[in-house]
């Protein structure tokens, strides 16, 4: 089975773009599941509203994904709490409203279970990734035997390391956050899928899916600027993973791109 995985979809250029593509990406790649990284995907760039998630559900995606930014808009809260397909990192502390993982299942029934794990080197202080994600797995795998986890995180060390620790233990381990895709996609010994990060689904002509003009201006005069999503065409990207659904282990791990014009 082949699976697609989306990097952050950023604003409303980037979930347009998905929601265009993504019907021609499922046909050419021969796509069984979709998930993709919904934390930026709000008008702003920065959090989910419910309607934009709605709109990635109903678009063809499977899971959505999210991050630091999840919790950013009041009004999600609800929808985290009601859509078990939206998901919001398991290792944030008890109360966060949502879940951090799903099991979902492709068109002939296979099961996918999805994880959400977010790092915490220069991000905020939440309970291990590692501890988590080896606790939760026990129940994850007695129901599925394809599992796939977001790392999302900000250091490329703390992803690697993830992947080695869950090797041979899920599908995939693949990073999302920074927004800039890496070429290291591989297969690791004991056959989980793996790659730092995923990279986005925003526009080309950007700082990380932001105007340039304004990202420029906070880094030059340190002053707070409110950061806009930039226009333009977008590049949408992402992995596939292609898994064994018997065993559970990754066969391959290629990176996709597909530019989109408006």
């Amino acid at each position: 089975m082949r699976i697609l995985f989306l990097g952050d979809v950023v604003g409303k250029p980037g979930c347009t773009a998905v929601c265009a593509l993504l019907p021609r990406l499922i046909d050419r790649e021969r796509i069984s599941f979709v998930i993709a990284n919904c934390e930026n995907a709000s008008t702003g760039g920065a959090g989910i509203e419910p309607a934009r998630a709605r709109e990635l559900l109903g678009a063809g995606v499977d899971v959505l994904t999210s991050g630091n930014h999840v919790l950013k808009r009041n009004e999600i809260a609800a929808m985290l709490g009601e859509e078990p397909r939206l998901l919001r990192p398991a290792n944030l502390p008890p109360g966060a409203p949502g879940a951090g993982w799903v099991v979902g299942h492709t068109a002939d029934g296979t099961r996918v279970a999805v994880i959400n794990m977010i790092g915490r080197v220069f991000m905020e202080s939440v309970d291990c990734p590692f501890r988590v994600a080896e606790t939760l797995l026990a129940d994850v795998r007695a129901r599925a035997r394809v599992v796939v986890v977001d790392m999302h995180a900000e250091a490329t060390s703390e992803k690697n390391a993830l992947g080695w620790f869950l090797d041979g233990k899920v599908s995939a381990v693949v990073g999302t956050h920074t927004h800039v895709q890496t070429a290291d996609e591989r297969v690791l010994p004991q056959g989980t899928a793996f790659v730092t990060d995923t990279g986005m689904c925003g526009p080309v002509r950007s700082v990380i899916g932001l105007r340039p003009e304004t990202a420029v201006r906070r880094f030059v005069n340190k002053l707070p600027v409110r950061y806009e999503v930039a226009g333009g065409p977008v590049l949408v990207q992402g992995v596939v993973i292609e898994v064994d659904p018997v065993k559970g282990m990754a066969l391959g791990i290629e990176r996709v791109q597909e530019r989109w014009n408006r």
